[in-house]
């Protein structure tokens, strides 16, 4: 199966320096606050709203429900309120809110409950660092924001300077998310590594990003998989972790990441529609240079492109 967008093409070198923080202090820059007061805003778009469907049912009349995981800056996470959600996936929501004419309900959700709540009309929209596949596809439509870019990360002084294909990984012990597109490479690799004659790794989980670093930091872990954006700004903050190696999303495709909504509700293309117009006006790039993700963006939106195959495909 072929994905159509440009894969990466920059070199390792140039790619972690465009998508790394440049200090600590830069990192500590970063608006965590409720009140946002630097947040960028969008006025109404008469047409994109106007491509939403005559019968598309909101969650609540007047508004764009939109449910997230509130997991790791810079994507999303608490405020300093400990109940305001605040990131880069937050401010791309207000955008196309707003864009659209509507105000936003902003709904923190565990990632587990996110497919249900939307495909039962509790939401109107996911916006939490989906990634198109051809499974979801079946489910839920999609209107891309992002490049999908996960990063490999050591403990800063590790002897582990570099992880850029297979081999690289054999024999370390590495942490992953569960039931992810990083899992799915990680294991991936070890099939080919062990097929290869080289040793395995040792997959970890861990609940929540503490655990990981504990783990990174402790030596019971060598290296963390995970996409890049919430590792590299854990590394910016305490500077205990180096990035090491940068993989698509889709190895050996290339992935996006989406705004999800019903399948076939009417609102994806409204949707995608907003995306370009603030692709066009700007506004789509400020909000990633203010999370310091500009090295994630897309040049254009897209309703349902081709999606990372189904297993066994």
């Amino acid at each position: 199966m072929t994905l159509y967008r440009k894969p990466l093409s920059l070199a390792f070198g140039a790619v972690l320096s465009a998508i790394t923080f440049a200090s600590a202090a830069q990192a500590a820059e970063f608006d965590l606050s409720p009140e946002q007061p630097g947040r960028i805003h969008a006025e109404k778009s008469d047409k994109a709203a106007a491509a939403i469907s005559p019968n598309f049912k909101f969650a609540r009349e007047g508004y764009l429900t939109v449910a997230t995981n509130p997991g790791n800056p810079p994507l999303g996470t608490y405020a300093t309120d400990a109940k305001t959600v605040v990131g880069s996936d937050p401010d791309i929501t207000v955008l196309i809110a707003e864009t659209l004419g509507l105000k936003l309900d902003l709904v923190p959700v565990a990632w587990a409950d996110w497919p249900l709540g939307l495909a039962s009309g509790k939401y109107d929209a996911v916006i939490s660092n989906v990634t198109v596949t051809e499974e979801r596809k079946e489910k839920f439509d999609f209107s891309t924001y992002r490049q999908d870019v996960l990063g490999f990360y050591v403990k800063a002084d590790s002897k582990v300077t570099s992880i850029k294909e297979p081999k690289d990984i054999a024999g370390l012990k590495i942490i992953t998310s569960a039931g992810t597109n990083q899992e799915k490479i990680l294991l991936e690799w070890d099939r080919e590594n062990v097929a290869a004659g080289l040793k395995p790794i040792e997959a970890q989980y861990y609940d929540d990003s503490a655990a990981s670093q504990l783990a990174l930091q402790s030596g019971r872990a060598d290296a963390e998989f995970n996409p890049n954006a919430t590792l590299a700004y854990a590394a910016a903050v305490n500077g205990k972790t180096k990035l090491v190696g940068i993989v698509n999303g889709g190895w050996p495709l290339t992935a996006e990441i989406a705004v999800a909504t019903r399948k076939g509700s009417g609102l994806a293309d409204a949707v995608t529609l907003a995306i370009n117009e603030l692709i066009a006006s700007g506004k789509y790039g400020e909000v990633l240079k203010k999370w310091s993700l500009t090295a994630e963006a897309i040049d254009q939106s897209r309703t349902n492109p081709p999606g990372l195959p189904k297993p066994n495909s």
